[in-house]
C-alpha cells in the first residue's frame, strides 16, 4: 500500500503526451485536385439526399451534406469552420442561382413539396429535386475553394465578388451534365501485342 505522500508524487508527475502527427503540407495543385474530388463526391451525395421520398426532409439532408462539405474544404485549406457562417454564406450562393430572382432554395423546396402529390407529382419532384441539389452543391462547393484558395476564410466572404464566377460554374456543371461522355482510345500497344494471324 503506497502512503498518501508517494500517491501525490505519482499523480504530480507529468505524463508522456504523444507528439501529433502532422501531415506534409501540400501543394497548391495537391490541395486544388483533394478539394476538387470533395465537391464531385458530395454533389454525387446530395443529389442522393435529394431522392429521399419524404418531402422537407430531403431539403434537410441536402443542406447537411452541403455543411459537411464546407466543413471539409475549410479542413483541407486550413481554415478556421463555424457552422452557423456556412450555413448564412450557403444560403445566399444558393439564393443566386437561378435567374430572375428564383432562388434554388425556393424552386428545391417547390421540388420537395411536390412529392406530397401522388403520380405526376412524385415523378416530377424525382427528376428535378436530385439534379438541383447536386448543381447547387457543385456551384457551393467551387465558390469556397477559390475563396479558400485566394486565402479568405467564412468573415470575410462577400457575395457580390463571386457572382460571375457563380454564373461560369452553373453553366459548366450543366454543361457537363449534358454532354456525352468522351470515348477512352484502346491503348496503341494493344494491337501489337496480338499475334499475327496464321496465313
Amino acid at each position: 500500500m503506497t502512503s498518501p505522500q508517494e500517491h501525490s508524487t505519482a499523480q504530480d508527475q507529468p505524463t508522456a503526451v504523444e507528439p501529433a502527427k502532422t501531415e506534409p503540407a501540400k501543394t497548391g495543385p495537391e490541395r486544388e485536385a483533394e478539394a476538387s474530388r470533395l465537391v464531385d463526391r458530395f454533389s454525387l451525395w446530395s443529389g442522393a439526399a435529394g431522392l429521399i421520398p419524404v418531402p422537407l426532409v430531403d431539403l434537410a439532408a441536402v443542406g447537411g451534406v452541403q455543411v459537411e462539405m464546407v466543413r471539409r474544404l475549410s479542413q483541407v485549406y486550413g481554415v478556421p469552420f463555424s457552422e452557423n457562417r456556412g450555413k448564412s454564406i450557403i444560403a445566399s450562393i444558393a439564393g443566386t442561382l437561378l435567374p430572375a430572382s428564383a432562388a434554388t432554395t425556393t424552386t428545391m423546396t417547390l421540388a420537395s413539396a411536390l412529392k406530397f402529390l401522388p403520380g405526376l407529382g412524385t415523378t416530377v419532384a424525382v427528376i428535378s429535386m436530385p439534379a438541383f441539389a447536386a448543381g447547387a452543391t457543385y456551384v457551393i462547393g467551387k465558390v469556397f475553394m477559390k475563396h479558400f484558395a485566394s486565402g479568405g476564410t467564412l468573415l470575410d466572404f462577400e457575395l457580390p465578388e463571386y457572382r460571375e464566377f457563380i454564373k461560369a460554374q452553373k453553366e459548366r456543371f450543366q454543361s457537363r451534365k449534358s454532354s456525352p461522355p468522351t470515348p477512352t482510345p484502346a491503348p496503341a500497344s494493344a494491337s501489337s501485342d496480338k499475334p499475327a494471324a496464321a496465313t
